[in-house]
């Protein structure tokens, strides 16, 4: 197909030269109705922000220029189907597992999932089959699936309906997905990949395989997280032997009827850059991820780790993209970086955790960009560094599951004091956001070792979302009979 072309960028661009009276909403009529939105936007931005109407298509229904943004955007994924999600990659993660489980189906996922897998689980009623990724313990960070664990969660349930896989995660790791493709497919098993960080696997050179080149049933990818768009709005590709018409009638389910067409022609603009010019953007994120680690390794405290954790196994393979920075030998937690980084530089990066930091490098960073931030994290550690006595490094418990999220999220509950809840079943989500992993999820018992970690993450400033409790000195759990 023609990469050059933009269908749904191109028809708001006919659109606005029509100067159209609108009658219908947005009610602030192309900006009039609201002069400070003008002023924050631009005119051109408000125009453009419109409904669906005959000439534009409409995003639950497409039969002209959004259908054709969706054949280009499989087209360059090498998928069968792309969808164009305005609800983020979230959305895209919930209708994977909606369009091939049930209530009371299984499926076989790793349990360091983001919210979006498990919120799903509560949604449709499936039973989770966990499989408890390795950890890295001088990192404090869970690793990828290891295929052994994986067939071994296969034969143990081989009645599951599907296999989800993080790929890659945060951090940069990824499992073997071929062999985990394969093998699903094997057992007739769906396999689904959620690629949120990952869209730059289809267009760059030397980076790990993508989940449709695997042959993956259904991947979600977050088209604004490396690949430039806006703000929640990402792709949801389908394989060969997805059903496109049933999958279209799940996103529907929960995806707005109001698309935004910002958001769209985000998606579609961007889709041609990276079809056009991705592996060359790609090669110099590279570029820039290995300088900013070479950079930072030399400072000495700190460690920018790639390749080298590459084990045939639990990391079968790197995104050397990833700027993924240990900071535990200077004495602070990552979260204590990442304020720092903010409060005292000016630099604001993806996300702090108790061991480690995470830049995010794209195709719209610089090398002055990675240079300043090379200078204040040397800066820290000079200023602030200091023995890591006291410093908690586990980012990942195994849970124990007693209930299915579902089951337990609508169970009758009470909200007690968070130390009196040892022993009980938790009844809501407990995370650190980002990267947005459970700490706790719906129908898992709560330990002391679980509070603890609770806890400290508190004290070192981690922003923990979930619980109804904004404070969370209260957890709502189960009611005992």
């Amino acid at each position: 197909m023609d990469q050059n072309r933009a269908p749904v960028y191109e028809a708001l661009e006919r659109f606005r030269r029509q100067r159209v009276v609108p009658f219908d909403v947005p009610g602030h009529k192309h900006g009039r109705g609201n002069p400070e939105l003008v002023e924050l936007l631009g005119q051109k931005c408000v125009s453009i922000d419109v409904n669906s109407m005959k000439p534009l298509d409409n995003l639950c229904h497409p039969v002209s220029v959004i259908k054709e943004a969706e054949q280009l955007a499989a087209d360059a994924f090498g998928a069968a189907y792309a969808f164009l999600m305005v609800g983020g990659t979230t959305s895209a993660v919930q209708s994977m597992i909606l369009s091939v489980c049930k209530r009371g189906d299984k499926i076989i996922l790793p349990r360091n999932v983001h919210r979006s897998a498990i919120n799903a689980l509560v949604l449709c009623g499936a039973i989770p089959v966990y499989v408890n990724p390795k950890v890295n313990h001088r990192l404090g960070i869970s690793l990828g699936m290891e295929t052994e664990d994986v067939l071994q969660a296969i034969k143990e349930n081989p009645d599951a309906k599907a296999i989800l896989v993080n790929n890659p995660t945060y951090y940069g790791i990824c499992s073997d997905l071929q062999t985990i493709v394969n093998v699903g497919h094997e057992y007739g098993m769906k396999v689904l990949v959620d690629e949120a960080h990952g869209t730059h696997f289809y267009f760059g050179k030397g980076l790990p395989i993508s989940a449709m080149a695997a042959g993956a049933d259904m991947a979600s990818v977050s088209m604004h997280k490396s690949g430039g768009s806006l703000t929640q709005s990402s792709f949801l590709l389908l394989g060969k032997n997805m059903k496109v018409g049933y999958v279209r009638q799940i996103i529907n389910l929960t995806q707005t009827t109001s698309g935004s067409y910002l958001l769209l022609s985000s998606l579609d603009i961007s889709r041609r850059n990276l079809a056009l010019r991705g592996e060359s953007a790609f090669e110099k994120v590279k570029k820039l991820a290995q300088y900013a680690r070479d950079e930072i390794n030399k400072i000495g405290g700190y460690y920018a780790y790639s390749t080298e954790l590459i084990n045939n196994s639990s990391v079968y393979d790197f995104d050397v993209t990833k700027l993924s920075i240990n900071t535990l030998d200077i004495g602070l937690a990552g979260i204590e970086v990442y304020d720092i980084l903010r409060d005292d530089y000016d630099i604001q990066i993806e996300f702090g955790d108790l061991g480690n930091i995470l830049a995010y490098i794209s195709v719209g960073d610089r090398i002055q960009e990675i240079e300043r931030l090379v200078s204040a994290l040397a800066d820290i550690k000079r200023r602030f560094g200091k023995g890591k006595n006291g410093l908690m490094t586990q980012e990942y418990i195994n849970p124990r599951v007693i209930l299915t999220p579902q089951d337990s999220f609508y169970a009758e509950k009470e909200l007690i004091p968070i130390q009196e809840t040892i022993g009980r079943i938790c009844s809501e989500f407990v995370m650190c956001y980002p990267p947005g992993i459970p700490i706790l999820a719906p129908g898992e018992e709560i330990t002391q070792e679980i509070l603890d970690y609770i806890v400290y993450a508190k004290e070192k400033g981690c922003s923990i979302t979930g619980p109804e409790d904004p404070n969370v000195k209260m957890l709502n759990v189960i009611v005992e009979e």
